[in-house]
């Protein structure tokens, strides 16, 4: 090896050894700070109540498991199930409350009458609509036959009333916060800018639009249909074609400076059963699931944002793809900006958005002044 040869070697060698420093400097930095928040925040308090809570999942493994532990600290009687056992657990158990979540994919096709006979045995039920407004071709037909009906999407509480349950609420989801936190991860979890999610038309012709500031980025993409950009090519070494389990999807929040949150578009004649074309107003619950692992989140606008998180102090908000590209250029180069607002919005997750305090509420509308 010829001198010349060996130097460029040694400068690329401090090179790679300054860059890796710094980078596992930032993440410690942001881990450490996050760590503090966890050690100061303490999970809200509820009594325990006397009730016996059977819990029909859904089967999304992140909501599933936040409503159990949420039930486990609430009541004195909690039990869970899977959809094709909702009637004969219900039978069984003889519960205050049957709570299903969703009720719609993989629930069996007899489901409503399941539940028209639990409500028959005097039994009473509800169900927790997390799809909203995406599949409004079917929910209201599913939210009259429960006697309580929770959806997490404005749009849809009057939907719901007119079709003839006058018992429907407005009750946002929340994040797991069992799963999302904050945590150091490997290099390979590590990027620049991150977004998980499926390639839907609105997402598809927002990342057309920011594709050439992608190029400059170290970048994640993780989801189906993402074949369809315009620049595939120029990102296709960064695209993940494939479902990612949600433990993995964790690390890429933790991994990130920057997380996107895009919600999906709700009229798409193709992936959505909105006939009625019902706008999104709600956010999804991937926005308290992002602020709970202490990602910096740039978020779209939904309107009752404001209302979970304060934007540009807690969360940072983007009208458009312009927008966007200033945004995350901005704080990609301001490191502890970038911190403060994702601590905040970790703070703010942990203290006000638990699916603790959601159940509680949900308890508290079903059984006003009996057991509460």
């Amino acid at each position: 090896m010829s001198i010349r040869n060996g130097r460029r070697k040694s400068r690329q060698s401090a090179l790679s050894y300054e860059t890796g420093y710094a980078a596992g400097r930032s993440h410690g930095y942001r881990t450490g700070c996050c760590q503090t928040v966890l050690q100061s925040v303490s999970p809200p308090v509820y009594p325990v109540l006397p009730l016996r809570v059977l819990y029909i999942r859904q089967g999304f493994e992140a909501i599933d498991r936040g409503v159990e532990e949420a039930l486990s600290a609430l009541v004195s009687e909690p039990y869970t199930g899977n959809p094709g056992d909702l009637y004969r657990l219900a039978s069984e158990l003889r519960p205050d409350l049957v709570l299903v979540m969703n009720g719609l994919h993989v629930f069996p096709e007899n489901h409503l009458e399941m539940v028209a006979q639990i409500r028959a045995q005097g039994i009473r039920t509800a169900v927790w609509f997390a799809d909203d407004p995406y599949f409004t071709d079917w929910t209201p037909s599913v939210a009259v036959q429960y006697d309580y009906v929770f959806t997490h999407e404005l749009s849809c509480v009057e939907l719901y009333r007119q079709a003839g349950n006058p018992r429907t609420h407005y009750l946002p989801l929340a994040a797991s916060t069992a799963i999302y936190r904050p945590m150091a991860v490997e290099n390979r979890y590590h990027s620049d800018i991150c977004f998980i999610g499926n390639g839907f038309p609105n997402r598809i012709g927002f990342f057309n639009e920011i594709t050439p500031f992608l190029t400059r980025h170290r970048i994640v993409i993780i989801g189906a249909l993402w074949e369809r950009l315009a620049g595939y090519e120029k990102l296709a070494e960064s695209i993940r074609l494939s479902w990612t389990p949600v433990d993995e999807t964790v690390k890429f929040y933790n991994g990130a400076k920057l997380v996107i949150n895009m919600h999906r578009g709700a009229v798409d004649p193709v992936y959505s059963k909105n006939a009625r074309n019902i706008e999104g107003r709600s956010i999804n619950p991937r926005t308290y699931e992002i602020a709970a692992c202490g990602a910096l989140q740039l978020t779209d606008i939904r309107e009752d944002l404001a209302l979970y998180y304060t934007p540009g102090q807690e969360i940072v908000p983007y009208a458009s793809a312009a927008e966007f590209v200033n945004l995350a250029d901005y704080y990609l180069h301001n490191e502890a900006e970038r911190n403060r607002v994702a601590v905040r919005g970790l703070h703010r997750t942990l203290r006000d958005h638990s699916f603790r305090s959601r159940l509680f509420q949900l308890l508290n509308t079903v059984f006003p002044g009996e057991s509460i």
